[in-house]
């Protein structure tokens, strides 16, 4: 059988495969419907479509709110832990162990709750939206160093021994291999935003998971609000993760 074949081969099993597990999952997901009390009624939330709608775009838009000041502060915190000054390299180093050890529903607490307060900012969304970008900017500052680490010091030295500018070096050389290295962990980061933006419900922002709070309190239709909720995140979350995996690929990260 010729590597072609063999590839072909390869190819047919793993789709198969593939599709024999989305059915198991299928039916996992109708076995669970169908033991519920009443019968599944989605028109019941047919009248709340906009709610929805509304909670699913300001979950969109507090998600790259929050990508941007994370990575923002996660350069910020990057050129601080390379910095000579070692009071910066310290600073970052605790601010970066205290992040590890809080729970990020903790973080978003003590910002809105605690911090806010303390420096006569009683604005809850936004101390909840910081709470958020400081959480994740420590693991912006990781991929930071990870992506620049991927240039060697024997690039500095051809860089020097061919007499590169500063503007050459960053141009041609620096910030395509550190975009090359930065993306797909960026991407994953930003998955992780956008589920840890649910958490923002206990500070009343009006993302996707409080406008579910609210219909499940008007209309009781536990099952019916959750699935739609849960659909609409993965609506979000799977293209991410697919295009992630294509930025791998096509990379060959």
């Amino acid at each position: 059988m010729s590597d072609m074949d063999l590839s072909i081969l390869f190819m047919k099993t793993k789709q198969a495969n593939y599709l024999l597990a989305s059915l198991v999952f299928i039916a996992f997901g109708w076995f669970v419907i169908a033991q519920q009390r009443t019968p599944l009624d989605l028109s019941i939330l047919l009248p709340y479509r906009a709610s929805f709608i509304s909670g699913f775009y300001n979950t969109i838009i507090v998600s790259v709110i929050a990508l941007i000041g994370s990575v923002v502060l996660g350069f910020i915190l990057f050129i601080l832990s390379t910095t000579k000054i070692l009071f910066f390299r310290a600073f970052t180093d605790i601010l970066t162990e205290i992040v590890y050890g809080t729970p990020l529903l903790v973080m978003i607490i003590v910002m809105a709750f605690v911090i806010g307060p303390a420096f006569n900012t009683f604005n809850r969304n936004v101390m909840g939206v910081t709470g958020l970008i400081v959480y994740i900017a420590p693991y912006m500052t990781n991929i930071f160093k990870s992506a620049f680490s991927s240039i060697s010091d024997d690039q500095y030295m051809a860089m020097d021994l061919f007499g590169f500018s500063s503007y050459q070096r960053y141009r041609y050389l620096i910030i395509p291999q550190v975009i090359r290295g930065l993306m797909p962990p960026l991407m994953n980061n930003f998955s992780l935003i956008i589920k840890g933006s649910a958490l923002l419900n206990v500070v009343s922002y009006r993302e996707l998971f409080y406008r579910a709070e609210g219909i499940t309190s008007e209309t009781f239709a536990f099952v019916e609000v959750y699935l739609v909720m849960w659909g609409m995140y993965l609506l979000i979350t799977i293209p991410l993760s697919q295009l992630t995996r294509y930025i791998e690929r096509r990379w060959a990260i």
